[in-house]
């Protein structure tokens, strides 16, 4: 039975060995710039000088978790905390809901033209980068030009300034990510819409079922696999709150709602060149996620028949 496994994986690779090759490039890429840094992991445990080059990662003085011990003492990180969880629960939960909601009403239209259009054009900012989107919306919500704060004078109202108080900037965050996120997202459901067997939809308007029904007991229940996937798969991201996004909408004034722990590490990090603090603060962040990663594909494999491997 060996022989025969050893024959087996022999011929397969004899077959194959041309994509292995083609592999080799990206694994190459993959160890140098994402498997080799992590023995910077050693800072988060040292009292790290990085005056010495290279050689004081393992000549640096130990001082085990007190870089932890530092971090989970500061007031500034528990609130970092809250607004990380706060900002990554509401985008994972509105890039539920709106793209569902979305592709539901898409799949009632009927004018194929009109149907790619709106794919299309919702589509388009999925593939523009913060950097550009940070600038149309600081364009769009200024409190002096702002064609939004134009609209609420004209109704009345005292312009705001959305991207400089604590109270708006959270709100402005989710609501740009849907903006951003939300095309991509229909057309995941969109698809899984697809798969539904068109016979149940003329089965059921022979017993007399209307468009509200056949939304509730086919439409719904048809993709629920999907919706639960990309839930449980959200899971994940609890602590993934959009470094891009906030680090190009966020001012000083706005850090107390909307610093998340990415900009932290980068300001702690870079710009005060606390390079312990920041590593140990970015090892509790992968640790954690890893946890709900782990986590997220294990509910993914029971309840929605995902296999990663």
């Amino acid at each position: 039975m060996k022989a025969t496994n050893k024959k087996s994986f022999s011929e397969t690779f004899k077959k194959e060995w041309m994509f292995h090759v083609m592999l080799l490039p990206a694994m190459i890429l993959l160890l140098v710039f994402a498997y080799f840094p992590m023995v910077g992991i050693v800072i988060s445990f040292q009292d790290f000088v990085p005056s010495g080059g290279i050689g004081q990662f393992f000549h640096s003085k130990w001082i085990g978790f007190k870089n932890f011990e530092y971090i989970f003492g500061l007031q500034q990180f528990r609130q970092v905390l809250i607004n990380t969880l706060v900002i990554a629960v509401w985008k994972i939960i509105t890039l539920i809901i709106a793209p569902l909601c979305l592709a539901l009403m898409l799949n009632e239209v009927r004018q194929k033209a009109f149907k790619k259009t709106v794919q299309t054009v919702i589509y388009v900012p999925y593939f523009l980068s913060w950097v550009i989107l940070g600038g149309i919306l600081v364009d769009l919500l200024s409190p002096t030009n702002g064609i939004v704060n134009k609209v609420i004078v004209a109704l009345g109202g005292q312009p705001i300034y959305f991207l400089g108080d604590n109270k708006y900037i959270r709100g402005v965050m989710v609501i740009s990510n849907i903006w951003k996120e939300i095309g991509y997202n229909t057309v995941i459901y969109l698809a899984a819409l697809m798969g539904i067997d068109q016979s149940l939809y003329e089965a059921s308007a022979i017993d007399g079922a209307g468009r509200i029904k056949q939304l509730f007991h086919i439409t719904i229940p048809g993709i629920m696999p999907m919706i639960l996937l990309t839930t449980i798969l959200g899971l994940g991201n609890v602590l993934n709150a959009g470094f891009d996004q906030v680090l190009n909408l966020y001012s000083p004034i706005t850090y107390e709602k909307a610093d998340i722990i990415d900009t932290f590490v980068y300001r702690i990090g870079l710009n005060q060149l606390q390079y312990s603090v920041s590593t140990a603060i970015g090892l509790f962040k992968s640790a954690v996620s890893f946890i709900l990663i782990s986590i997220s594909f294990g509910l993914a494999h029971k309840y929605a028949h995902y296999e990663i491997f």
